[in-house]
């Protein structure tokens, strides 16, 4: 009698087909997955724990993101013009205004929290994901109460920030300078970015209040996360404070500005790279609304506008990290000099062309000259106050972002005149850069950081 064959000829091809459409639609997610792991682990950044940060700091890209699309559909595009300026002014003053008194009192804070990073990266994950769902029930409304916790989202967002510049150099892998691991950063960051700005608009499509939803999500992910980072981003073994002072006041720790103006020329280059970024969004956010580009829609433009920057910063970090940090202040007055020139050009041949041109200049030229100046950090800062030269650095930095958005806010819808105002921004970080430039090339003395005879630690 011939053996029967049941299994193969019904449920057992029943089953092969099972498993062949689960492992069609299971590996496109498990391959991406793999594929994004060997992109961020690679070249050692696995085995140092930087690899995590990596995708940390997409996930706080990626929850930033949504909750910024929640707002602007909230506070921007639901009103007319002059009721949604009047609206982000009241935004600004709300939130971002105190949030500058308080970004200078997070650094110093977090420089008494050395043995708690993890946690206080943790803690700022949380609290966004709890502020993202109060929001959710105010954002359709638009009501007062959405400002406070919007504040509270800036201020846990800084203190992320101020914590993972601190976090960095302790998981560079071998043969790895600061610069190309923060610009590994920086660029998962932006690809995040990219990636969940419409999954953001989707939702928003679905409700006002379900971006939000999406935001908490992704933060409670990012919370369970940030513990899964090394041990040793705890460690602070022979760390310690970076002052902005010109003299060493009866302690003997260096000082920001006792290593040299090349840190300070660079910060305020970089300073003004970020005003103009600050009010290129806020200006530009209301010209284009008013005097969008030829044949889109507001919605549209902003969107091209805003593409072009993104892609300018992404191109900028890339470029970055090839060049690894050569010559710092050479990259930080060729970049600033570009900027000024592109703005000039947009100013006397003002069109919508010229506008997204100078954002997408203005954002790779912002990467590079930023990348620059953390090589210069590196280079000229002692290795133990290193660490909190950075957050003082991005504190000064998100100040002039405000500065700047605050300008675009009050600045008359008038092309030629935004484009005017926004050359001047960058004219003042020109002189900067070229003044650090200058000193790098002739120090005045001979001990002086960057000179001939004092050692300058090489930045691979």
């Amino acid at each position: 009698m011939a053996p029967v064959r049941s299994s193969d000829d019904g449920s057992g091809r029943v089953r092969r087909a099972g498993r062949a459409v689960g492992h069609a639609l299971h590996q496109p997610i498990t391959g991406t997955a793999r594929g994004i792991r060997r992109a961020t682990h690679a070249h050692g950044a696995g085995e140092s724990g930087l690899g995590k940060l990596i995708e940390l700091h997409a996930v706080n890209g990626a929850g930033d993101v949504m909750i910024t699309v929640a707002l602007a559909s909230t506070v921007f595009f639901s009103v007319p013009t002059d009721e949604a300026r009047g609206r982000v002014a009241l935004y600004l003053a709300i939130t971002m205004l105190p949030f500058t008194l308080l970004a200078p009192v997070i650094g110093p804070l977090l420089d008494r929290l050395p043995h708690g990073r993890r946690a206080a990266m943790g803690a700022s994950m949380l609290a966004r994901a709890l502020l993202a769902l109060m929001m959710s029930g105010a954002v359709a409304t638009g009501g007062l109460e959405l400002y406070p916790a919007a504040l509270g989202v800036l201020v846990a967002s800084k203190a992320y920030g101020v914590v993972r510049s601190a976090v960095v150099p302790r998981l560079l892998p071998t043969g790895f300078s600061l610069v190309k691991a923060n610009s590994r950063v920086t660029l998962a960051g932006l690809l995040a970015t990219g990636v969940a700005a419409p999954v953001g608009a989707g939702l928003h499509q679905i409700g006002p209040q379900w971006p939000l939803y999406g935001a908490c999500a992704v933060f409670l992910a990012g919370t369970f996360a940030a513990f899964t980072l090394p041990h040793k981003v705890d460690e602070a073994k022979g760390e310690r404070r970076a002052r902005l002072s010109t003299h060493e006041r009866r302690s003997r720790r260096p000082g920001l500005r006792t290593v040299g103006p090349s840190v300070l020329c660079g910060l305020g280059a970089n300073a003004a790279m970020r005003g103009l970024s600050g009010f290129l969004i806020f200006f530009l956010a209301f010209l284009l609304r008013e005097h969008p580009l030829a044949g889109q829609s507001a919605a549209v433009s902003l969107g091209i506008v805003g593409v072009s920057a993104g892609l300018g910063n992404a191109c900028g970090t890339a470029v970055g990290a090839w060049l690894r940090a050569r010559a710092p202040e050479t990259i930080v007055a060729a970049v600033l000099s570009l900027t000024l020139a592109v703005a000039i050009v947009a100013a006397v041949f003002f069109s919508g062309l010229m506008v997204a041109v100078l954002g997408a200049t203005a954002g790779f030229c912002q990467a590079l000259a930023k990348l620059s100046l953390d090589a210069m950090i590196q280079r000229d800062v002692p290795e133990s106050v290193r660490t909190s030269a950075f957050a003082r650095s991005e504190t000064v930095l998100q100040v002039a972002w405000v500065l700047g958005g605050a300008i675009g806010i009050v600045l008359p819808l008038n092309g030629v005149l935004g484009m005017s105002v926004a050359a001047t921004i960058v004219a003042a970080g020109t002189v900067m850069a070229l003044r650090g430039l200058l000193t790098a090339l002739h120090p005045r003395t001979p001990g002086s950081p960057g000179s001939p005879g004092s050692p300058r630690p090489r930045v691979a």
